[in-house]
């Protein structure tokens, strides 16, 4: 399995468990991390490749393109990546794939995955500049739109107020669904997806105080966006932002607040909504202390990006969205993910303080990431918290299960890294014994 040629670092484990699309997937690939699996088993600069046995009469063909990464296996699983490519890349962390001159097979794959991106940027070569006229018209019929839209909501929200919620338990989710419908109409998202979280809270337990909130917020924004023009021009980049207007990555990437630092990735946090898949990964510069967050998309069966593994650190320049309270980021430059066996983290009061700033600055924000030292996993009023020595606590999201920390903890403090939200803490990676443990 060798041959004196130049191979990347090989990922650590941990980066290889981050591209899993599921336990089961991780748990299968890790059973596939043995030597005797794998027979052509080799690595590149460019890819690692071999042939794993399975059930059938020939072996599974399968191979990691770590650029991006791409991943092609022969086994008929429609998971990306399957077990075969997550265990593939675990033997190669465990530094038991050697370095080796690609094969044919390899080489083939690889010129035709190039060939795709050479001919996909001459199209766009020859596609030439955007007509900046015809842009600029499609933006004003958009924000003509998004207005007529902000009108009716507005007007519909203070009639539906007025009214009260009597009876809306029966009818109501189907009333916000209906006004959702308009706002999509509109091509205001934000109001629209708004609209249906509301809906998604009619029947629960305190929906009407819940739905409430939900509303007046919704009228907070619609009522902004009424009087953009006289807005902070931060403030009126964020009320663009969550009625659906998109930056571009290009602009972003040219005229961006620029920061060079040394980043823990805290974590990252995945979800599924209307058949696409969204990472939101988080991290935390360790000589400026600033938040960021990086957001990367895929649809189900595909891959989310893996290049930013929980528990490491990276040197890197991030370019952050426009906005009042600018945390979104895009990562202009980087070195390599390196891992942080310890975080520090701060007190409770300190995390909510800088979210109370946060909320200030952008009163619609969903989101905070915390990062705690010192705290304990504990059983409070029949959920479940993390609690410092005197007792100050922060409630994990009902849905959250806290047995991993609890095994980890065994009773003592812990630095663990998570989202916060009106829900509660999502946790979601703590440290360990000199290791990063993704929840």
């Amino acid at each position: 399995m060798g041959g004196q040629v130049v191979t990347a670092v090989p990922w650590t484990a941990e980066r290889v468990a981050g591209l899993a699309p599921d336990p089961a997937s991780e748990k299968a690939g890790r059973a596939l991390a043995t030597p005797a699996r794998w027979s052509g088993a080799g690595a590149s600069e460019d890819a690692v490749w071999g042939f794993c046995r399975g059930s059938g009469k020939k072996p599974y063909q399968t191979c990691v393109e770590l650029a991006e990464p791409a991943f092609r296996c022969s086994c008929p699983s429609r998971k990306f990546p399957c077990k075969h490519a997550l265990g593939l890349l675990l033997l190669w962390a465990a530094g038991q794939v050697d370095a080796a001159e690609p094969p044919e097979w390899v080489h083939t794959w690889l010129a035709e995955r190039a060939d795709r991106a050479r001919r996909a940027e001459k199209r766009a070569e020859a596609a030439g500049p955007k007509d900046e006229e015809a842009a600029a018209r499609r933006a004003a019929e958009r924000a003509a739109r998004v207005e007529g839209g902000v009108a009716e909501l507005k007007v519909w929200l203070t009639d539906r107020i007025g009214a009260g919620f009597a009876g809306f338990e029966r009818t109501g989710g189907e009333e916000l669904r209906t006004v959702a419908a308009r706002m999509v109409d509109a091509q205001a998202s934000g109001l629209a997806g708004g609209l249906r979280r509301a809906a998604g809270l009619v029947g629960r337990r305190d929906w009407p105080e819940a739905l409430l909130a939900e509303l007046s917020q919704l009228y907070l924004l619609a009522d902004a966006a009424t009087r953009l023009d006289s807005l902070p021009p931060a403030l009126a980049e964020t009320v663009r932002t969550r009625l659906g207007f998109s930056v571009e990555t290009a602009r972003v990437l040219e005229s961006g607040e620029r920061v060079a630092d040394e980043w823990l990735i805290t974590g990252a946090a995945d979800e599924e909504n209307d058949r696409l898949l969204t990472r939101r990964t988080w991290l935390r510069g360790l000589a400026t202390g600033r938040d960021a967050l990086v957001l990367s998309f895929a649809p189900p069966g595909r891959p989310l990006d893996a290049t930013l593994p929980p528990g490491h650190r990276l040197t890197a320049h991030l370019a952050f969205y426009p906005g009042a309270a600018p945390m979104r980021a895009l990562v202009a430059e980087r070195g390599i993910p390196l891992p942080a066996p310890t975080a520090e983290g701060g007190s409770i009061a300190d995390a909510l303080a800088a979210h109370a700033r946060a909320m200030a600055a952008d009163p619609w924000l969903e989101r905070w990431p915390v990062l705690l030292s010192g705290v304990t996993p504990a059983e409070h009023a029949g959920g479940w918290c993390l609690s410092e020595p005197d007792g100050t606590a922060l409630p994990l999201v009902p849905s959250a299960f806290p047995w991993s920390l609890l095994a980890l903890s065994a009773g003592r403090p812990l630095t663990v890294a998570g989202e916060w939200s009106q829900a509660g803490l999502r946790p979601l990676t703590c440290w360990h014994e000199g290791r990063a443990v993704r929840l």
